[in-house]
């Protein structure tokens, strides 16, 4: 028995070491181009930035976690769904759910609970929520 384990454990980490040679999840220059939408307020960027941008621009910024598979992926992942959802960088472009901020922030559907257990700087408190849902609103129109 202990000689099955010991195999297993070590195929385990045979399979650890060959899932690192998967390229995707590890490229994490930014885009080019960054236009942010015209604030209404530097508090309304600064709560955003704490609780949107990782996710929903092209300053995000890589944990080190970001740089091992699988999480390399799933986060990877994330990223890249938000960005297309909505980029805060890219204003010069339509940014269709733009008007959905407000809703999503206010329902708990964003920031994704994962997100805000491994970034606590994210966690909003409800004020703070109250204060960015406002804000999108005043930048983007009311939802």
């Amino acid at each position: 028995m202990k000689l099955i384990l010991k195999r297993i454990g070590y195929g385990l980490l045979v399979l650890f070491g060959l899932i690192q040679l998967w390229p995707y999840g590890r490229d994490h220059e930014a885009p080019p181009g960054n236009v942010e939408p015209q604030w209404d307020s530097p508090r309304t960027r600064e709560l955003a930035l704490r609780a949107c941008f990782d996710c929903h621009s092209n300053l995000t910024e890589w944990p080190w976690y970001s740089r091992v598979a699988p999480v390399s992926w799933l986060v990877q992942h994330d990223v890249d769904e938000g960005r297309e959802h909505l980029n805060f960088s890219l204003f010069d472009r339509t940014q269709r759910h733009a008007e959905d901020c407000a809703d999503e922030l206010l329902s708990g559907e964003m920031p994704l609970s994962p997100y805000v257990w491994l970034h606590p700087k994210a966690r909003l408190s409800p004020a703070e929520k109250d204060e960015l849902a406002a804000g999108f609103d005043r930048t983007f129109g009311e939802h």
